[in-house]
């Protein structure tokens, strides 16, 4: 024990003269600087920016990045993400904004005018610094992050100043009328609905006192003059606009045309610079409808755009700093420094943050990253209706529109620290209406922006407002998001009742199966400005369909993590803990090793090519079976005359109400095939996969792998590898120490996990060395596969492998798996990517309602087929023999 303490201590000691020597990172210095800008409409007024310049800490010339600040803000909130961003390898610039910190001017909301064109004279300046890389025309390689107030004026720039490389605007608007006045009858701005609450909350933060002093204003105690205490640092037109909208409660024709000078929506068609669109799910202000209206327009130039929801706005949730972080840099990598990044969106792509689970290391939320190739809209990729079913029911506006209902309460989240206001959402009795769906059968997955239609009857103008609950019985009703659709509904005299179609909020919330849909629709809202006089009316659906949009490629995301990711680290402890007791050290074979490190064995071209590694936007988690003491034969293929891989005789399994999952099911495969499982959802393909691996019992027939019965924890299992029921890794490891803590508690030795050819297979560059919470769905599923196949095992099985890949990565996995058969092993593929299967599979089995339907050669059931004058496709011939044709 003195030694095994010595030489603790000796380590210890090392480590601290290593921590010494090491040399360190480059520090970052900001240069803090006054630039003068000439603004204006006729270019007649001087502003002082007081901004801060962080040099490229490596030295040389390096792209620019420009952080903005929010609303109420100044350069020194966003000091701490310009130090990162810096170590990034970049030149950054902060500023506070005119009228904010020690800046000098007053606030014009981002005109075209007055902040635009301070920022466009930034730009000069940093043109004519050494420090700044430039392009070809000599101007410099600038991108802009920013969020809310920074996020706009990163659009607003971007399309007066082609200079502009690539943004990141986040939490931002696109229409600041429609923001402050929205209306989800769809009759815009000038019908909307004035958000008072959240709009008293942006005009305070612009007369703050304090920031009057802070910016020199009021250096000395002189009382305030009438104009500053009544407008503090806007200009007087915009002081002048807000007082009589806040008085009346309704927009005026001049209010909408100052608040669209100063919105992107006017101009983002112009917009040049590769755009990545990050905006909030937990947003009263700014919701997903803008960044959705943003990214149309652009696009419509020809300009790449990207999507993210993250959970996090102005209404508090997570914030998903260190994610946003990583997602904001490598779009910089690729667009300002022309590296394909690792974790880089690909153009179009959208991406989902949900639920996880809690980590069990840390115990903080888990957020996944679903991601689609492309981005669908707020309609989604296809609509599901539900029936609500209620009564015509009355509803009273209340003298004073007070008490009044409550949703989310604008303000909330800075208030508690950026945390969420959870279950404060509240209807008052008589002031609302119910209509209400059946429990659902199955989970629901809504992404996007539901729609109803709903007759209202009365006298006059009715202002409403319609929100989508989650109802299960004995909890609380859940209001994703906190979020509801104000509108408005004028009654013609003539008519006694008018029909509106309402857009609901835009989100991402799974209703699981039991669970109800609850459309309510109330006459008050906390954070919204309702009529003084009484009134009632009489509410009922115009049609009792909701349309829940959906995206298919998100809809099966996995919300969670598998359960054995869980158990890993505590078999890896519970191995650890028996070595470490007996103080043995168990042999193992190396066969497989030895047979391994033959010329020729591992073939190096069993990787993902270039054009994958540097999409960069695939990986995730996988699962893998394997036995203890290593006894598979690693990457030789079996000898000749070895039995089938496998082999599956009358194969049945039922649920505990008597159906049967799979019935009877018979098939083999021979080595060197790529075997396509095939079938509709439910026809029992994920239940045949896991008695394939052990997991589950069949309750008759038999599955032999390599001519070994399959039981849980049989020596033949070492020989397979798997993907199953979406991917599944500790989160707050590495990609790397997944692996390598994956194989660590299979028992075999580290010579057999051929990382090497794993990693390749990854492709993920530096961001192996990342904590798997920041992957995007497409680099959880690489990882995933990279996992399945270490030790490079002679049958391989993966679930939907291609699920979270774009176009070229599908294509390059196509080419890994038909080379991984031609090598001497096989491959069974589950999909639902029919087109797919036809280009990668050598064979099919089709299933339907847990029995065969079909098996054989995917050529002899092509030339079987009746052909439509375009020769068969296999889609034509899967959906013939399910009978869906």
């Amino acid at each position: 024990m003195k030694r095994v303490a010595a030489l603790v201590v000796a380590l210890a000691l090392i480590g601290v003269a290593g921590w010494l020597v090491w040399p360190s990172a480059p520090a970052v210095r900001g240069q803090d600087q006054t630039i003068t800008v000439v603004d204006g409409p006729s270019d007649d007024q001087r502003v002082q920016l007081d901004a801060t310049f962080f040099p490229p800490p490596g030295g040389g010339r390096a792209p620019v990045v420009l952080i903005a600040h929010g609303f109420g803000g100044s350069k020194e909130g966003v000091r701490e993400q310009a130090v990162r961003v810096a170590r990034e390898g970049y030149a950054v610039l902060t500023w506070s904004a005119r009228g904010f910190g020690r800046s000098t001017g007053e606030i014009a909301l981002n005109s075209a005018d007055y902040e635009v064109k301070d920022v466009r004279q930034l730009i000069d300046w940093l043109a004519k610094r050494p420090e700044v890389q430039l392009d070809a025309a000599g101007d410099p390689r600038v991108g802009i992050v920013g969020g809310s107030y920074g996020g706009a004026i990163a659009l607003m720039t971007a399309a007066y100043d082609q200079r502009v490389d690539a943004i990141v605007p986040q939490i931002t608007w696109s229409d600041l009328a429609d923001a402050l006045f929205p209306d989800a009858s769809g009759q815009g701005a000038a019908n909307g609905v004035f958000k008072r609450m959240w709009a008293g909350i942006f005009f305070g933060q612009g007369v703050s006192l304090d920031s009057l002093r802070q910016r020199g204003r009021q250096e000395s105690a002189a009382p305030l003059t009438e104009e500053q205490a009544r407008c503090g640092r806007f200009l007087p037109a915009i002081c002048d606009v807000y007082q009589r909208v806040a008085t009346e409660g309704k927009a005026t024709p001049e209010a909408v045309e100052l608040l669209r000078r100063s919105s992107p929506s006017a101009v983002a068609d112009r917009i040049k610079a590769p755009t990545l669109l990050l905006q909030g799910q937990r947003d009263s202000l700014f919701p997903l409808g803008h960044a959705d209206a943003n990214a149309k327009a652009i696009a419509s130039a020809g300009t790449p755009v990207s999507v993210a929801w993250f959970d996090g706005g102005h209404d508090g949730g997570d914030g998903e700093a260190d994610w946003l972080f990583e997602q904001t840099t490598a779009w910089f990598a690729r667009y300002l420094k022309g590296e394909g990044a690792p974790g880089t969106p690909p153009v179009g792509a959208f991406t989902v943050t949900r639920d996880g689970g809690r980590d069990p290391g840390t115990r903080q939320r888990v957020r996944l990253h679903p991601e689609a190739t492309s981005y669908p809209g707020l309609s989604g990729t296809a609509t599901t209706p539900v029936e609500l079913r209620g009564p015509e029911q009355v509803v009273v506006n209340p003298p004073g529109g007070s008490p009044a209902a409550i949703s989310a309460v604008p303000g909330i989240g800075g208030l508690l620290g950026g945390q969420s206001a959870a279950g404060v959402a509240l209807d008052m009795p008589g002031q609302s209406a119910a209509f209400e769906s059946a429990p659902l059968t199955a989970p629901l997955q809504l992404t996007g922006s539901g729609a109803v239609k709903v007759r209202v009857s009365g006298k006059g103008q009715a202002t409403l407002f319609a929100k989508l609950y989650d109802v299960a019985d004995g909890t609380p009703p859940v209001l994703p998001a906190g979020l509801v659709a104000p509108f408005r509904v004028s009654i013609p005299d003539d008519a006694g009742s008018a029909e509106a179609t309402v857009t609901l909020p835009a989100v991402d919330h799974q209703f699981a199966a039991g669970h109800r849909l609850r459309l309510v629709v109330t006459t008050t809202d906390m954070g919204y400005a309702t009529p003084a006089q009484p009134a009632s009316y009489r509410v009922a659906l115009a049609s009792p369909a909701l349309a829940v949009p959906i995206v298919a490629t998100l809809a099966a995301a996995p919300t969670g993590l598998a359960w054995w990711v869980w158990a890993m680290p505590l078999a890896a402890v519970a191995a650890a803990a028996v070595l470490l007791a007996t103080g043995r050290t168990t042999r193992r074979r190396r066969s497989a090793a030895s047979a391994a490190s033959e010329p020729g064995a591992a073939p190096r071209e069993l990787q993902l090519a270039g054009a994958v590694r540097e999409a960069g936007t695939a990986a995730s988690g996988s699962g893998h079976v394997t036995a203890p003491e290593g006894k598979g034969t690693g990457a030789g293929a079996p000898a000749g005359g070895s039995p089938a891989p496998l082999e599956i005789v009358g194969l049945t399994k039922a649920y505990r109400n008597g159906e049967r999952a799979v019935d009877g099911l018979s098939f083999r495969v021979e080595q060197g095939q790529v075997l396509g499982l095939l079938g509709p959802n439910g026809a029992g393909k994920t239940t045949t996969m896991r008695m394939m691996m052990g997991l589950i019992h069949p309750d008759d027939g038999e599955i032999r792998i390599f001519g070994e019965p399959v039981t849980p924890g049989a020596p033949v299992l070492s020989r397979l590898g798997s993907f199953v029921e979406g991917p599944g890794f500790l989160p707050h490891l590495s990609g790397r120490d997944n692996l390598e803590l994956y194989w660590a508690a299979t028992g075999r030795p580290t010579a057999d996990a051929r990382f090497d050819e794993a990693l390749e297979i990854a492709g993920l560059g530096k961001a192996l060395e990342r904590a798997v919470r920041t992957y995007s769905q497409g680099m959880r599923q690489r990882l995933a596969i990279a996992q399945a196949m270490l030790g490079l095992p002679d049958l391989l099985v993966l679930d939907e492998p291609t699920n979270g890949l774009d176009p070229p990565q599908i294509r390059e996995m196509r080419e890994v798996l038909k080379r991984y058969a031609r090598d001497g092993r096989t491959v069974i593929v589950s999909s639902h990517l029919l087109a797919e299967v036809e280009q990668t599979c050598s064979h099919v089995v089709v299933m339907h309602r847990g029995r065969l339907v079909s098996t054989g050669p995917v050529s002899t059931l092509l030339a079987s087929a009746t052909t439509n004058g375009h020769g068969p496709r296999l889609e034509d011939v899967f959906l013939d023999l399910i009978g869906e044709k």
